[in-house]
């Protein structure tokens, strides 16, 4: 059975854990190692996960199955939006559909919080995510280069999408 179980402090290290599993699975095709694991220990240690949080009014979820944490999500709660800050799901459990129902799931928080869009921001070489967020109503508004420290660099595309509120 599906379900997405909203993560708490006592499973923040866990979460961190699986983060970095799929991070280090899913990003060599695209990153260089020293910029992944720059990018885990900035974005998704256990620490940096506390703290957005804590500060940056985030939200974590696991994408559970039957008792096995498949993946997970990150969202933020913006002004005007929902920010999908991270959608991973673990190599083992990808093309099954997960990645929909997630989705399915952040649509209907974001509506429940009164919010019409949600945006997120994809490296633009990463072309199979796009194109699945472009089938699910994702459309890109713009292109950013972010310095994100250590001579590395981000290099996204921004997309959105509206959802019925």
């Amino acid at each position: 059975m599906l379900s997405f179980v909203n993560v708490k402090e006592k499973e923040i290290n866990e979460l961190a854990s699986l983060a970095s599993e799929i991070w280090h699975e899913y990003w060599t095709v695209i990153l260089s190692s020293n910029q992944i694991e720059y990018m885990v220990e900035k974005f998704q240690s256990a620490q940096a996960i506390r703290q957005q949080i804590v500060n940056e009014n985030y939200e974590y979820y696991f994408i559970n199955i039957d008792g096995v944490n498949a993946g997970y999500f990150g969202i933020s709660f913006k002004k005007d939006f929902l920010f999908l800050s991270k959608l991973y799901i673990k190599k083992e459990f990808r093309h099954k559909g997960l990645g929909t129902k997630a989705f399915e799931k952040i649509k209907r928080i974001a509506v429940k919080h009164n919010l019409n869009r949600i945006q997120l921001t994809v490296n633009k070489y990463n072309k199979n995510t796009i194109k699945a967020y472009k089938k699910w109503g994702f459309k890109e508004i713009d292109a950013v280069v972010t310095d994100i420290g250590c001579g590395f660099v981000m290099d996204d595309y921004i997309m959105e999408c509206s959802v019925g509120v």
